[in-house]
Formats: C-alpha cells, structure tokens, sequence
C-alpha cells in the first residue's frame, strides 16, 4: 500500500479539501481525525471532533485507544487498500498515524498550500474563528449526532471535474471549540463603506453585498462625485484596491471579487477649486 499525506495547520481546509483532492490522485481511503474513510463513507474508527476536550481530541486524532487503532488497522486490512491519505496538521503527526497503524513509511507529503489558493485559506481560517465551524468528509447521515454538542447544518455533496459524485460533507461545531469571535455583518460594511468614501472621488455607498463563502465576494453600489478627476474604470479601481487592503489588514482575508457599480454621479462636490479646474480642461 503508497501511503501519503496531507499537511496544513488546523483551519486552513484540509477536510474540505481531501475528498476531490484524493479522488484527483487515484486514493480511494484517506485517514482524516481518527475516521477511516474509504470511496467517501465512513468505513471505521470515530472521529475526534466528537470528542469533549482538546486532549482526548488529539488522542483519538493519533489513534492512541487500543480499540479504536485495532478497529481501523483491521477495516484496512479487510478493504484490501492499495493507497491512503492521511490528513494531520503536521509530518510530525501524520508520520505518528502512519507509524501507530503500522503502513509503513510515508510516500509524499503534500502540504495544503499545493492544493488550495491564499485566499481560500485565509477564508477557511476566519469561518474557524468567527463560528467554530469544522468539516467532516462523510455523509451527513453517518454523523453521529446524539454525541455532538450542536449539529450546524449539511455541508455539500463534493462533485469531479466530470461531474462524477464523489463524496458529501458535514458541517459541526465540536464540543472541545472555544472562544469564536462573532463578527457582524455591520462591521464588514462600515470596513467597507469607510475604505471606499477614503477614497476622494466616492460621495457615498448606497449598498453592500458580501457573500463569505469559499471564496469571499463583495458588491458595492456607489455615487460618485462630478466632474471626474479620473477615468471612472481608474476610479473603480482604486476603490477595489483600497477595500482589499482593508479587508486583508483587518481580517486577514483577501477577497476574490469587488464588483463596482456606479449608480450615480453627482455634482455636489467637494474636491478643491484647483482639481475641479483641472478636470473641467
């Protein structure tokens, strides 16, 4: 059996990613937080986001209950499993698994900046810290539920670039997480309203859409002050910059999309006699 690895800090998306990452590599099992899962369902072990502490969550992440290893160890066996992923937070860990279960010494160890972008990274992290939410790469039915402190919802059915299905997640938010930090969607608009009037020529932000999901995008709707000192596309531009900065110095989160509209343009201006002299020539 070639074992491999998948490696990256806690947060950054490694579950949610393992799924279309091991089907892209011809790995039909994968060791993910003490779960054996094999063609996308549960196959054996427990997972240690059902556990009610920090430390017994990493025990059973490194399959150090007697049971539980022999469990697994004897589910790989069965299922005659020619490659396996295992996922962990360092090589430090997943050598640990490897070696604990007993499959030998790992192939290659892929880290998780090789299969997702900065931004979808940074986005995983603030989803951990804002909700404590955390994903397990099996079917919402197999989840456990009468263990877990707060089911939040269904995650999404993971697809293949040929539309292939190959796999279902859930989203938990496991007994052992503290200390989120809530967020409101009404300080993400006052970041964003406040970068966009910083920049001379907007008068006023009449709307903002923001959708944090995998990848984060935002919408802003805006007046613009007349005459133009600027081309209004270097005008736009210049608002996309400067609310990227912003988002990426205060949340750590760099944004995938910044649609501008301009609904108006208005001849209230403020701009210094001189800049409107310029403009009007």
């Amino acid at each position: 059996m070639r074992v491999f690895a998948l490696v990256g800090r806690s947060g950054t998306g490694k579950s949610t990613s393992a799924l279309s990452f091991a089907h892209s590599k011809n790995i039909p099992a994968m060791i993910d937080d003490g779960l054996l899962i094999y063609k996308g369902r549960k196959a054996a072990g427990s997972s240690a986001k059902y556990e009610k502490n920090y430390i017994t969550a990493i025990k059973r992440a490194v399959f150090f209950y007697e049971d539980h290893r022999k469990e697994v160890q004897n589910a790989i066996k069965a299922l005659d499993i020619h490659s396996l992923l295992i996922i962990g937070t360092s090589t430090k860990m997943v050598d640990q698994i490897a070696e604990t279960l007993q499959l030998g010494k790992i192939t290659k160890y892929y880290k998780i900046e090789e299969i997702r972008s900065s931004k979808e990274i940074n986005m995983a992290l603030y989803v951990r810290k804002t909700e404590g939410k955390h994903i397990i790469p099996i079917p919402y039915v197999q989840v456990e539920q009468n263990i877990l402190k707060k089911i939040i919802m269904k995650g999404k059915k993971i697809f293949s670039t040929q539309k292939e299905e190959i796999g279902e997640t859930t989203i938990i938010r496991p007994r052992f997480h503290q200390g989120t930090i809530h967020i409101s969607e009404h300080v993400l608009k006052q970041i964003i309203s406040h970068a966009c009037t910083s920049v001379e020529a907007v008068k006023k932000c009449h709307r903002i859409d923001i959708a944090l999901n995998e990848l984060p995008n935002i919408k802003i709707t805006l007046t613009i002050f007349y005459p133009l000192d600027e081309a209004l596309p270097v005008i736009a531009e210049k608002i996309q910059q400067k609310v990227a900065e912003d988002f990426l110095k205060f949340l750590n989160i760099e944004l995938n999309s910044i649609t501008i509209h301009i609904s108006k343009l208005s001849m209230e201006h403020s701009y210094p006699a001189s800049m409107i002299r310029t403009a009007r020539i």
